[in-house]
């Protein structure tokens, strides 16, 4: 028997980030919609914990036990007393190391996949928990749809949203690491009194809506500044999506992969093709929200 589940990527609408706690995090007012590029997660019995991976970069994945899915199946199994004797294959599709959460994404899709394999019983509460130590994105893999996070991200409160968002996305031609991007963001603003971060009613109102010209308006990126110092080229990209007809174009979460948000279906193939062929990214994708979070097949 083997149970596979699906689990989608993220943008961040919103991502307001505080001054460095003294435990190295940074409170945040991340505001996520998950969006239609999936990775697939399967696990089957085997004699130990294995993880195999294919697809787009797949070869960036790490195999071992810093894998955030297997990282889920042995904390899983040791709530319950089991050994995580499971092969887990990742089907990769959500780009990697492009602040589009795939890692938490799998960490999210291995820990439903191996409750549902063990019959754990494991309840939502429960889940939601494991998720939250794996790591600060991997809660919303599991919630999808939209959501604020506050916290380190975490503590998840379910959002409402009016319709469905239209999205392309440009994939950089190399990946840059959350670590960095946040010590970036610690050094450009030392000399300065960093704010509380607080989610924009403006913002939860256009999502209430499914007003993406609203939305454009309203949407806005911390993290964005320090992306664009550590990798400078970015801003090319940027500018050729809107020069293409996005309502508005930021960097996704901590990078490097950018986000444009389109008015129609229409109009996000046609800021598509203008990417393609402004020379600016690796590859392109368009792809749309909220859809569900992770999703047993």
């Amino acid at each position: 028997m083997s149970v596979t589940v699906r689990v989608p990527a993220k943008v961040n609408v919103q991502l307001a980030v505080g001054a460095a706690r003294p435990d190295g995090f940074h409170d945040l007012a991340n505001v996520f919609l998950a969006v239609g590029l999936f990775d697939e997660v399967t696990v089957t019995p085997a004699a130990e914990l294995r993880i195999t991976c294919d697809g787009p970069d797949a070869a960036q994945v790490p195999l071992d036990g810093t894998n955030l899915a297997a990282r889920a199946a042995v904390a899983l199994a040791e709530r319950y007393g089991r050994t995580p004797a499971v092969h887990i294959h990742i089907a990769k599709d959500i780009p990697v190391a492009g602040g589009m959460a795939g890692g938490s994404a799998d960490g999210a899709g291995a820990l439903l996949a191996c409750d549902t394999l063990w019959g754990t019983g494991a309840s939502r509460v429960e889940l939601l928990d494991i998720c939250a130590e794996l790591g600060s994105d991997v809660p919303f893999g599991l919630v999808g749809g939209a959501a604020l996070g506050i916290g380190r991200g975490e503590k998840l409160t379910v959002l409402e949203t009016g319709g469905t968002f239209h999205w392309v996305f440009a994939m950089a031609e190399r990946g840059l690491s959350t670590p960095a991007v946040f010590r970036e963001f610690d050094r450009l603003v030392a000399d300065s009194e960093v704010p509380v971060p607080v989610a924009s009613p403006q913002l939860l109102g256009a999502l209430a809506k499914g007003d993406p010209e609203a939305l454009a308006a309203t949407v806005s990126n911390d993290l964005e500044p320090a992306a664009l110092s550590l990798f400078p080229a970015l801003a090319d990209t940027l500018a050729a999506g809107r020069a293409a007809g996005a309502l508005t174009a930021l960097v996704s979460g901590s990078g490097p992969t950018t986000a444009f948000l389109a008015r129609d279906a229409e109009a996000a193939q046609q800021v598509a093709r203008a990417l393609s062929a402004s020379g600016t990214c690796r590859s392109v994708r368009v792809a749309a929200g909220p859809v569900p979070g992770a999703t047993v097949l």
